[in-house]
C-alpha cells in the first residue's frame, strides 16, 4: 500500500521587468560587410590550403593520373628509333608496291585467258 506523498505546491513565477540588451548585443550581430570579410578570407585559406596539398605528394599523384588518362606521359622516340622505323616504314611501301604490281599483273593474266575462251563474237552471229 502506498502511502499518500503529498506535492508540495509550484512556486509562482516572479514578475521580471523586460531588460533592454541592445546595447549590450549589438556587437553579436553582423552586418553584410563583416559576412563578405569573413568569406573573402575564408576563400584565400582555402585557396592556401588547396594549393599546399596540389603542390605535395597527393597533388602530384592525381597530376599524374590526369596525364596518365589523357596520354601525355607517352614516351618521346629517340632519334635512333625515329630513323630505325623511317627505314622499316619505307620497306613496308616497297614491299606494297610490288604487291600491286604483281596483282595487276595477276589480273591482266586472268583476263586475257577469259578473252581465249570465250567465244568470238562475230564467230556466233556469223
Amino acid at each position: 500500500m502506498m502511502q499518500d506523498i503529498p506535492v508540495p505546491p509550484v512556486p509562482p513565477i516572479p514578475d521580471i521587468p523586460p531588460i533592454d540588451i541592445g546595447p549590450i548585443a549589438a556587437p553579436i550581430f553582423m552586418t553584410g560587410d563583416d559576412i563578405a570579410k569573413i568569406v573573402v578570407f575564408s576563400m584565400m585559406g582555402l585557396a592556401v590550403v588547396v594549393w599546399l596539398v596540389a603542390r605535395g605528394p597527393i597533388g602530384m599523384a592525381i597530376g599524374a593520373a590526369i596525364r596518365k588518362m589523357a596520354g601525355v606521359d607517352r614516351p618521346v622516340a629517340l632519334p635512333a628509333e625515329m630513323d630505325a622505323l623511317r627505314s622499316e616504314l619505307d620497306q613496308l611501301r616497297r614491299q606494297l608496291g610490288e604487291l600491286a604490281e604483281r596483282q595487276d599483273f595477276a589480273e591482266r593474266l586472268l583476263a586475257q585467258v577469259r578473252r581465249e575462251r570465250l567465244p568470238n563474237p562475230t564467230d556466233v552471229a556469223g
